[in-house]
């Protein structure tokens, strides 16, 4: 079998055909093995028919649903490349994003019709030539074709497979410390990598039901539905994530695992009488994206729920540490050890191995780490390093190989999940003919893990800290939106021109309103 991914889910309908592949989350729809393959053959032949060329980029604008699951097999069979995007960013990200990629085609769903149709109205913006709109209970727009028209209008055979092992799979955007997002390149090769490290390091068992409750443009969520596709596991998915309607699905489709970042879970905690519902067959939460609260941890093993606490990046494909339910009260601050078929060192600026205990840089290598980021050499050439992925992240190693994160070097804040970089909310902000310096941090926040505080130096007296917020809604997507301003006479930065970050959060500790 060739080292295509489309491939896996040919495979996995041949062995599995009546298994449950994919479950709606509201119940509405649930497709075997067999008749997802169906699904993305029909799409695939369709691409076939209108043109579609090996590498050719298409991007998907979608909620989690089957369209989503379907596409990104689909184009993998066929060889092109997809772009997920981001649902929450607005228009002018998603702009640089799609001519950044080069992306040609475009599947929207209807709850994003305004900002395509916004997007559509620029013209050559964008290099989108087919507009692709899963019909809903909106009207198609003027300028789309049904998706559903267009995917049924094809036979389920078996598409002829166009790309394989270092061909590009998908490019998916992540943003950079300069305000501009970078694509990461993973390859059929990094992808399949990717899913076996982890399915050969998590607990998985025969028939696993899955809860998939991440957005599918993460790479958190869209690794391991392919993890569960190798497995032959059940994918139930949430269309977006409802802390009352996981713990129903959990009782309703006895789901064993599952993964949720640490605000999902504390958001389910707080549920009233969570307790009513029957979730005995529930074994692990693998979690990640930032720290996991050790009373979290332990709130959920006095459950009979482990937590799996994950380190992870898109560079990576997903894996680079892993923390097993067994360690996870014993080193609560740590997020375990290197996944199976990974490698992690802890180096120091001269990029020697640091003695355990003591601070560095967080390497990663393995074959499931990024090809590259698209169109940028030099940032490639920077973050990758003989094999090794330079993560930016600082931590240390003990004796056991226990990996625990100390900071991220980039001042990158996690915002319920999201990664969010400073630099971009300061590009917004320094645009304000009333400010004359701005600094971004991250603060503690009850509700989301971290929240940005915009600290602004004002030429305008009459600035509010009102005004400021205000400023930065539409400019951009929610989850980067400051929760905070504060005024300051002087940023302060060091002889080199650089923002002492450390010096603001000294003098802004408080914790970020909910």
């Amino acid at each position: 079998m060739l080292n295509n991914l489309g491939l896996f889910l040919t495979k996995r309908a041949f062995l599995s055909p009546d298994t449950e592949g994919y479950v709606e989350g509201d119940g509405s729809l649930r497709l075997s093995y067999k008749e997802l393959n169906e699904s993305c053959n029909r799409l695939a032949n369709a691409f076939v028919a209108a043109g579609i060329t090996k590498g050719e980029r298409v991007g998907l604008l979608l909620m989690n649903s089957r369209e989503f699951m379907e596409a990104y097999y689909a184009l993998a069979k066929v060889g092109a490349v997809v772009v997920p995007l981001n649902w929450r960013l607005v228009a002018d990200e998603l702009e640089f994003i799609l001519k950044d990629s080069g992306t040609r085609r475009l599947i929207f769903g209807d709850e994003f019709v305004d900002t395509v149709a916004e997007l559509h109205s620029r013209g050559d913006k964008t290099d989108i030539q087919q507009w692709l709109q899963v019909e809903g209970n909106a009207e198609v727009a003027y300028f789309a074709e049904s998706y559903q028209q267009f995917r049924d209008a094809r036979d389920s055979t078996e598409p002829e497979v166009e790309a394989c092992d270092e061909d590009m799979l998908y490019i998916m955007y992540t943003s950079g410390t300069t305000g501009l997002p970078k694509g990461v390149v993973h390859t059929h090769n990094t992808a399949i990598w990717g899913l076996m490290t982890i399915g050969a390091t998590a607990e998985y068992v025969e028939k696993d039901r899955y809860l998939a409750c991440l957005p599918m443009f993460h790479v958190g969520a869209l690794t391991p539905l392919a993890v569960n596709v190798w497995r032959g596991a059940t994918n139930i998915v949430m269309r977006s994530f409802d802390p009352v309607r996981a713990w129903e699905l959990i009782a309703e489709e006895k789901i064993t695992v599952g993964l949720a970042v640490p605000a999902m879970l504390n958001f389910m905690v707080q549920v009233p009488n969570f307790e009513q519902y029957d979730y005995s067959s529930l074994r692990w939460i693998m979690t990640g994206a930032a720290p996991v609260p050790v009373a979290l941890t332990q709130q959920y093993h006095d459950l009979g729920i482990g937590v799996l606490q994950v380190y992870g990046l898109t560079e990576s494909c997903g894996p680079a540490c892993l923390m097993d339910a067994e360690n996870a009260l014993r080193k609560p601050d740590s997020t375990g050890r290197a996944f199976f078929h990974t490698e992690v060192r802890v180096v120091d600026e001269d990029f020697n191995d640091c003695p355990p205990g003591e601070a560095g840089e967080v390497w990663v290598k393995g074959k499931h780490i990024m090809r590259e980021y698209w169109n940028r050499p030099d940032a490639t050439a920077e973050t990758l390093v003989d094999g090794w992925l330079r993560t930016g992240d600082v931590a240390t190693m003990d004796t056991e190989g226990f990996v625990a994160i100390q900071d991220r070097i980039k001042d990158m804040i996690i915002s319920g999940g999201e990664n969010v970089y400073p630099a971009e909310i300061e590009g917004v902000l320094m645009s304000h003919e009333g400010i004359t310096e701005a600094a971004v941090i991250g603060q503690q926040s009850a509700k989301w893990g971290e929240s940005p505080l915009a600290i602004v130096v004002k030429s305008d007296d009459s600035l509010t800290e009102a005004d400021v917020l205000r400023y930065c809604e539409g400019k951009l997507a929610g989850f980067k939106q400051p929760k905070a301003a504060a005024f300051i006479d002087e940023i302060p930065r060091n002889p080199s021109g650089k923002i002492l970050k450390r010096l603001l959060r000294e003098q802004f500790p408080k914790e970020a309103p909910v």
